[in-house]
């Protein structure tokens, strides 16, 4: 996968590799290398790191770790060695594999790890959502990502627990694209993910990551990649955000980089949808209601819907808690407290269920919370 050295700028880019493995060398520092060497990275491969290390505008501890590096040629080297002995490939802006909406962002890495085949041009969405969402939620998410990527979107997420892998089988399920991107090297992933990534290239879905070999994910790697699920999408979507939700980093790097930025409203008590909840109070997202909202949001109109699998129906395809919830309702409209009563469910799985039902067009909520069959 990796084919780095037959490219023409190849002394370039095994520069640019061999400083991006340096802990603490990041885009600005790469930046203000390229001024040193006047747009010429290559230079640096050609001469010993300790020969022009001293006058480089870096800061101390940068250039202590590089004199741990004699020649960023052989640092080069074995990164793509550890590259190819997991199947990873390397993907430097410009080229197709390398996401172009996240190039054009601020901050964007110069190069990118990726395990899978990354497809063609598309619309893209990044879902994204809490780990412990409230009872009930994960079903719905997984449906939700799979009618949105029934329509053809691309779900981008960051491969973790709960809403974020929900959505990424979601999409898998419609037979549709999806990108994780993670907090960690692809050869340190945990296990979780290890055990997510053989669905993944078996259905065309990608790995990315801009932490090179051996780079194991800790509370800042975090933060930081959801800058480049956020950079990578048309829109971002908040499924579900508690106050102190990680997905909430998502929306914001998406508000900075210009992305449309929306969220599914909750019940206001619900603490795990207080961060979606005030996303939207704060004029910081709009609600997302619809799936159809979705693809207004990343500008696309649907051209092919994947009809459930032979043998299924939509029934099949709820949740078991949304299924309860329909079971109950009538095409008379019903209050809220009167679903309650007559269902088996928590208030807030509740909430969950009718908002599965109202997304998947088979309920309509009158004012005042009211909910009928359609």
């Amino acid at each position: 996968m990796v084919d780095v050295t037959t490219d023409r700028d190849m002394a370039e880019r095994r520069a640019l590799l061999a400083l991006w493995a340096v802990p603490g060398l990041g885009p600005r520092a790469l930046e203000r290398l390229r001024a040193y060497t006047r747009g010429e990275l290559a230079r640096l491969v050609a001469c010993p790191v300790r020969e022009w290390v001293g006058g480089a505008p870096l800061p101390v501890p940068v250039r202590r770790r590089l004199l741990e590096v004699p020649e960023l040629g052989a640092l080069a080297d074995r990164v793509l060695e550890r590259c190819a002995a997991v199947g990873m490939g390397v993907a430097f802006q410009g080229e197709a594999a390398y996401p172009e909406r996240l190039a054009g962002t601020e901050d964007a890495p110069p190069l990118l790890f990726y395990r899978g085949e990354v497809g063609p041009p598309r619309r893209r969405v990044a879902m994204v959502g809490s780990r412990h969402p409230d009872q009930g939620f994960l079903p719905f998410a997984r449906t939700f990502a799979r009618q949105v990527a029934e329509g053809g979107v691309g779900i981008v997420s960051g491969a973790a627990a709960g809403v974020d892998r929900a959505c990424h089988w979601g999409a898998m399920d419609a037979g549709g694209e999806t990108w994780a991107f993670l907090g960690s090297a692809l050869d340190e992933l945990d296990p979780a993910q290890a055990k997510l990534l053989p669905h993944f290239l078996a259905r065309g879905g990608v790995y990315f990551s801009e932490l090179p070999p051996g780079v194991r994910a800790s509370t800042t790697t975090f933060p930081r990649r959801n800058r480049l699920i956020a950079g990578a999408s048309d829109a971002v979507l908040v499924l579900r955000a508690g106050a102190t939700s990680g997905s909430l980093y998502t929306a914001e790097a998406g508000r900075t980089q210009g992305r449309p930025v929306l969220a599914l409203p909750g019940d206001v008590m619900n603490e795990g949808a207080a961060g979606c909840n005030a996303l939207i109070r704060d004029g910081h997202a709009r609600a997302c209601l619809s799936v159809q909202e979705v693809w207004r949001a990343v500008g696309f109109h649907p051209q092919r819907v994947v009809p459930p699998a032979e043998g299924s129906s939509w029934r099949e395809e709820l949740s078991v808690e949304a299924r309860g919830a329909y079971q109950v309702l009538d095409r008379v409209p019903r209050s809220f407290d009167e679903v309650l009563a007559g269902s088996r469910l928590s208030p807030a799985a509740l909430t969950s269920a009718l908002v599965e039902l109202e997304l998947s067009g088979l309920v309509i909520q009158h004012p005042g919370r009211l909910y009928e069959k359609v």
